[in-house]
């Protein structure tokens, strides 16, 4: 078994070595703190970060698909990310999916074995049909994940893009990758647990690259959603105070709009500022990509 002792994430942190004896607001003030740290650390990563967005967007582009792949914590993160796209923006589940080592139990349970298999997330990529046009995403905090290696050395061999994730410093025989992101959060409150900073970090990259790449092929106007899929009375209203905001419609106006285009918010809007009907209107958004500033130009 490997000594894992001199990675970053499984040192001991000298800020919290009498955690157990803090008051509560000590110990609120010292994670505020840390947590400033993880901010710090992406902000290091930018280019790098700016880098794997440009091969999600290309994928997407292309029909292709990201996948995230881990374990524990970094699989759930994964999954997380992935189930917020469909929502926010109108994407199609398969788009953008999360695979955790252990399968879909592991959400809700541990099952820390999993993680060790080198095989496992092949054959987990497999089963979605991985192919040349989409990109693979390991992530792994502590560094040395087995199933997600083994997942990356096999996109690689498909010939999927590549991004490698993780908060620890570079050790022999990694997995060469398309695109490396290293936030180095350095030791963690709780020592080990990478559910604290690392996860923070993690989350803070997850956001960037699908809300970015999202915005890029034409799922925002502005600094809004357009393309929301509105599912709930939250997402409904949100939806209609859009349409009103870019189109200065009355909110039942909108409501209505909104009824006619089957919820599609870049639609209603395109058939209020042209105005157009329904039909003439998807033609017009089919023409730019789905990209309504375009639209909106014609």
């Amino acid at each position: 078994m490997n000594d894992r002792s001199h990675l970053l994430t499984e040192q001991r942190n000298p800020a919290s070595i009498n955690l157990d004896a803090m008051s509560i607001s000590d110990a609120v003030a010292l994670f505020n703190a840390q947590d400033q740290l993880a901010v710090a650390a992406v902000a290091k990563e930018k280019d790098n970060i700016a880098a794997a967005i440009q091969l999600v967007v290309a994928a997407f582009n292309s029909n292709g698909r990201l996948f995230y792949i881990g374990a524990g914590t970094s699989g759930r993160l994964g999954v997380l990310d992935a189930s917020e796209c469909p929502p926010t923006f109108r994407a199609d589940p398969n788009m953008v999916q999360g695979i955790i080592a252990g399968g879909e139990d592991a959400m809700f349970r541990p099952q820390e074995g999993a993680e060790d298999s080198p095989t496992q997330a092949a054959a987990d990529l497999d089963a979605r049909h991985l192919a040349p046009n989409d990109v693979v995403m390991g992530i792994a905090t502590g560094g040395t994940t087995a199933y997600v290696h083994g997942g990356l050395r096999h996109a690689k061999k498909i010939g999927a893009k590549t991004i490698f994730f993780s908060c620890v410093q570079p050790f022999p025989d990694e997995t060469p990758v398309d695109v490396v992101i290293r936030p180095l959060t350095g030791p963690e409150i709780l020592t080990g647990s990478t559910r604290l900073k690392a996860g923070t970090a993690t989350k803070l990259v997850l956001n960037a690259i699908t809300t970015i790449a999202m915005v890029q092929i034409g799922k925002c106007y502005e600094n809004l959603m357009v393309d929301l899929r509105a599912s709930n009375t939250k997402l409904r209203d949100r939806a209609a105070r859009i349409v009103c905001t870019l189109t200065n419609a009355s909110r039942d106006t909108a409501f209505k709009t909104l009824d006619a285009a089957n919820g599609h918010v870049k639609l209603a809007i395109l058939m209020l500022k042209k105005p157009l009907p329904a039909p003439a209107a998807q033609k017009l958004l089919d023409q730019s990509n789905g990209h309504l500033r375009q639209a909106l130009s014609r």
